[in-house]
């Protein structure tokens, strides 16, 4: 057996990407310039703000009026009124909220800090994103354009950041997939020891838009990456399979 090599590619010199753009065929061409052929099998993650942009999700925060609701919320802990707004609106529940942040269940159902709303690289100053409607059908646009523009099918995954409730530090996890299974299902196989895995189920989709972090770093402002030389199992994909049934949540 050859040993197993996993190759991380950033995609640079994007420009900035702007409401109706086509994300897919922005990066083809920027990973062309740079002198980056896509390869079949590739999994190209990308990152969700570019996307958020490219579909018109930004919010002025000049056009929106707080509600009783986040005036209370913001006086309490010294915050814009109009983001914490946006920040509701955004959420089917509050999940915590503490010291001001508020964790936050999602529409699409992810448990986030402050529903995915964010401000970072934005250039207008006043001025958020948030997240994509359907986040599986941006990662489905983009792998379809790909497919049409190179002849290369790659799986996609949209991917965010999100803090961990027992351990310090964000990581990237992916809200989009398209292309691939997103998880690896261990159970029933036996480990080298000939036990019988009864619980095991890996994140693939998650720990590959980790690695691609460790070379698309936020502050950077790279908004893709090429992971290549990954094992994963094609199919249609879905962000939705990495949400876990309310009846298995011990935290609710």
């Amino acid at each position: 057996m050859s040993p197993a090599e996993l190759r991380v590619i950033s995609i640079i010199g994007v420009p900035e990407v702007r409401p109706g753009d086509d994300v897919g065929r922005v990066l083809v061409e920027a990973a062309r310039k740079q002198g980056t052929a896509l390869q079949d099998g590739d999994v190209l993650v990308v990152t969700q703000k570019i996307v958020s942009k490219a579909e018109g999700r930004t919010v002025r925060l000049s056009s929106v009026e707080p509600s009783a609701l986040a005036r209370s919320i913001a006086a309490q802990w010294g915050k814009d009124a109009r983001h914490v707004e946006v920040v509701l609106r955004e959420s089917k529940r509050v999940v915590r909220m503490d010291r001001g942040i508020l964790i936050c269940e999602t529409k699409h159902g992810f448990v986030c800090a402050n529903a995915g709303v964010d401000a970072s690289n934005v250039a207008e100053a006043d001025a958020v994103t948030v997240l994509p409607e359907d986040p599986d059908a941006s990662a489905g646009a983009i792998r379809a354009t790909v497919l049409s523009l190179t002849g290369v099918e790659v799986a996609v995954l949209v991917s965010d950041s999100f803090g961990r409730p027992w351990r310090l530090g964000t990581t990237n996890v992916a809200i989009g997939v398209a292309g691939m299974e997103p998880l690896i299902d261990y159970r029933g196989q036996r480990d080298a020891y000939g036990r019988q895995l009864q619980t095991s189920i890996t994140a693939l989709a998650d720990e590959l838009t980790s690695v691609a972090e460790v070379v698309a770093r936020k502050a950077d402002s790279v908004p893709a990456t090429i992971v290549r030389g990954a094992t994963y199992q094609r199919g249609q994909g879905s962000g939705k399979a990495l949400l876990r049934d309310l009846s298995e949540d011990m935290f609710r």
